[in-house]
């Protein structure tokens, strides 16, 4: 009897080992189902776009853009960094002047709140999380401007934010070669409950926690990018499952039927990041209930060793895909066919 419980155990554990262990290769020749426009939007008088860093749609129909002001940083720069659209891309407003760093992630919540992150300190800015109203006014800030740390009221480099069902919010912390490398949860009030990750390769271990993003279950993915995975928590930060097949992770979008998009930006020649040799750069699409992977929109340089693709991401009502594009600086549309 003890050596059938043993065996049972044994089998359980190498099911579960499989489980965690998705490692399909990502494919570069899934279908290709959508047509590409860039530089969708209407700018501000006098302003270029700069690296484009988040799209976000809103209950209402519009559509946040992020970018980053002048190159890559907003520091010392008068443009407003969050940009407000209609579906159209109409202009409707623009907000966020002099208070960002290095605007990084976001996220808008059910309720249409804009939350964005700052993933850069200085100048007594940055480090935070910033929740907005849909006409710009904070509404909360988490952590401490200009200040990195590691404890329950300090980030360092935080790189993006999600919120639960139920309101409680979710800070992926910290960017590349960043001191924290975990997942920091709070009340809806911004209270401190825990944490979970640290650096490392192991199953629910992190290196460079770049997006995240809920499902229809309430499930928390995490585009472990220099690992080249998405990694699967329950809300208390338990380990689910692991997912290869999805490349390289910068951006991920989830939507309510759980179709699953997912912003590969650097995949390719490795540059010293651990990135994925022979990979291409792109977005890739499927479902996030069994990962299957069912779509690609291949990058308009999607063999390059610089990283070219779009790395934040987002779809409007429509199923339109935006992607944040940051090096070659623009806003790319994808329509389908």
């Amino acid at each position: 009897m003890k050596r059938f419980l043993w065996l049972l155990a044994v089998a359980a554990a190498t099911l579960a080992g499989s489980a965690l262990a998705q490692s399909s290769a990502p494919r570069n020749d899934l279908p290709q189902p959508y047509r590409t426009t860039r530089d969708w939007g209407e700018l501000p008088p006098g302003v270029k776009w700069a690296a484009v860093t988040a799209v976000e749609a809103a209950p209402d129909g519009s559509i946040y853009v992020i970018h980053r002001c002048f190159a890559n940083s907003c520091t010392g720069r008068s443009e407003a960094p969050i940009l407000k659209y209609n579906a159209a891309g109409k202009l409707l407003v623009s907000f966020g002047q002099g208070m960002f760093n290095f605007p990084h992630g976001a996220t808008v919540d059910s309720q249409g709140n804009l939350w964005v992150s700052d993933a850069r300190g200085e100048n007594g800015k940055g480090h935070q999380v910033i929740k907005f109203d849909p006409n710009g006014r904070v509404l909360m800030r988490l952590g401490k401007a200009g200040v990195s740390g590691s404890g329950p009221d300090l980030f360092d480099q935080p790189a993006d934010v999600a919120i639960a069902p139920n309101g409680d919010i979710f800070v992926s912390d910290s960017h590349r070669n960043g001191k924290n490398n975990r997942i920091v949860k709070f009340s809806k009030d911004g209270k401190y409950i825990k944490e979970w990750g640290r650096k490392g390769a192991g199953p629910g271990e992190i290196s460079e926690p770049h997006t995240i993003a809920f499902d229809s279950r309430g499930r928390l993915f995490v585009g472990d990018r220099e690992n080249n995975r998405i990694q699967i928590f329950d809300q208390d930060g338990k380990l689910l499952d692991q997912w290869r097949q999805f490349g390289r992770p910068s951006g991920i979008f989830i939507a309510k039927d759980d179709t699953i998009y997912v912003a590969d930006s650097e995949s390719g020649p490795d540059s010293g990041a651990h990135e994925l040799m022979g990979i291409k750069k792109g977005i890739r699409i499927g479902s996030a209930k069994d990962g299957s992977v069912t779509g690609f929109i291949e990058d308009m340089e999607s063999t390059t060793p610089d990283h070219s693709g779009a790395e934040g991401l987002g779809v409007d009502a429509a199923g339109n895909v935006y992607g944040a594009v940051v090096r070659r600086q623009m806003l790319e549309r994808h329509v389908k066919k």
